[in-house]
């Protein structure tokens, strides 16, 4: 049986509890329930609580639940979630006996990882530290290996994060053994003498004649761009070579990948090989981690070191505390931005009192900044021209006008037949 399951948390001593997407509708239609039928406060009276007992309980978000009593003391009671597999410490002004809704199993399943055994024979605290961090409220793939030998007990599962196999994560950061560790060269980093050929692919590209939407996600020159295939939204049926589900369904285990690789960021080591070419991680600026290759390595300076974004086209200079190794399943996803020349149109004559863009001067900058302003965070279409010797493409608005008739018209660009 495999499924579809969020995480709703992991217990100290490990257990992962994960409730079924398949159950979340019944589940919303309970929790409305509760809420309808108790608008009471807790127990004020004194009350004799017996281990095991169901009962109501006020969560930190005013809102009640269905619990069961763990333990108790004098002054307080450990209460489980049981929807949800969390345990607290309750007082009991909080908490509200009930027959109530006992007949309908819990929500959440408790599960333990198949064939896992932890260090020490027990999940340590960073360990479990490390499982809450990644887990929580997050959707994972659930395959169930092994049913449990009473109602109660543990289900054994493989669980499965951004396509990756958590027992086979956790063994290489060696926290614990698996007898199946499939997935422990996919989590291996690029790190010593890596070859150019241990690099990112390209995605399939249109043939010439076809007309596709796209978007620009940076500009190098009026020219010189890189552009994004939105498939998504398709303005014409595509051969399937290129526009089917399974790009999409790519660029969605892209970003799942890279949301799981952000949350075990701290587990990959620093890079300290640096080759031409050579794929990495690099953190952004906005303090998340993205797919990039090293373009500039000639002389070590910390300082200056030169990346591209392949999912974005754009250059940036980091210093080496920003590049980290990169796990070799990333390199498995095509780049998302591609570079393109665009066709029909030349620099104006050049003009020695116009500004010039420093490393493209024959372009004047003010044509750079025009041609940003016609394309940046639009939807446009392109037509294929020439997949070789460099990709060439005509850029369109979406009133099928060519983009660059803009800078024509400006004086900033002449036709160019």
């Amino acid at each position: 049986k495999i499924f579809q399951a969020v995480v709703s948390c992991v217990g100290h001593d490990g257990t992962i509890y994960i409730i079924p997407k398949s159950f979340e509708i019944a589940l919303n239609k309970l929790m409305t329930e509760i809420q309808n039928n108790f608008r009471c406060l807790g127990l004020v009276q004194p009350y004799c609580w017996r281990k095991g007992e169901a009962c109501i309980v006020r969560g930190s978000d005013t809102m009640w639940y269905r619990g069961k009593v763990v333990e108790f003391s004098s002054s307080t009671l450990q209460v489980q979630y049981i929807d949800h597999g969390y345990i607290e410490k309750i007082p009991p002004c909080h908490l509200y006996p009930t027959t109530l809704y006992t007949d309908i199993p819990p929500f959440c399943i408790p599960c333990q990882l198949y064939k896992t055994l932890p260090a020490g024979n027990f999940w340590q605290k960073d360990a479990v530290d490390c499982l809450q961090e990644l887990l929580t409220d997050e959707e994972v793939e659930v395959h169930v290996q092994e049913l449990p030998d009473n109602p109660w007990g543990k289900l054994s599962i493989d669980l499965y994060f951004g396509g990756m196999s958590l027992s086979s994560f956790m063994t290489y950061q060696k926290y614990c053994v698996t007898e199946d560790c499939q997935d422990i060269p996919e989590l291996k980093l690029l790190e010593g003498n890596v070859h150019v050929s241990s690099s990112y692919t390209l995605p399939p590209l249109p043939v010439p004649g076809d007309t596709f939407p796209v978007r620009v996600t940076h500009l190098v020159s009026p020219k010189e761009v890189y552009i994004c295939l939105d498939r998504a939204k398709n303005l014409m049926k595509q051969p399937t070579s290129w526009g089917d589900a399974t790009c999409e369904t790519e660029l969605e285990s892209l970003d799942e990948a890279l949301k799981w690789c952000n949350k075990s960021v701290k587990s990959l080591p620093l890079l300290t090989h640096f080759q031409t070419e050579m794929p990495c991680l690099v953190e952004y600026q906005d303090g998340l981690w993205y797919r990039a290759k090293l373009l500039s390595v000639e002389e070590f300076d910390p300082d200056k070191i030169m990346v591209q974004f392949v999912d974005y086209g754009s250059f940036s200079v980091v210093p080496t505390s920003r590049l980290r190794q990169i796990p070799y399943h990333l390199l498995k996803y095509p780049v998302q931005a591609v570079r393109a020349l665009l066709a029909g149109f030349k620099p104006a004559l050049y003009d020695k009192n116009v500004k010039r863009v420093p490393y493209s001067p024959e372009w004047s900058v003010e044509a750079l900044w025009a041609m940003m302003e016609c394309v940046e965070g639009k939807q446009l279409s392109a037509s294929m021209l020439a997949l070789s010797p460099e990709v060439t493409i005509s850029l369109y608005e979406d009133d099928k006008n060519l983009v660059h008739m803009k800078l024509i018209e400006m004086g900033l660009a002449d036709l160019d037949e």
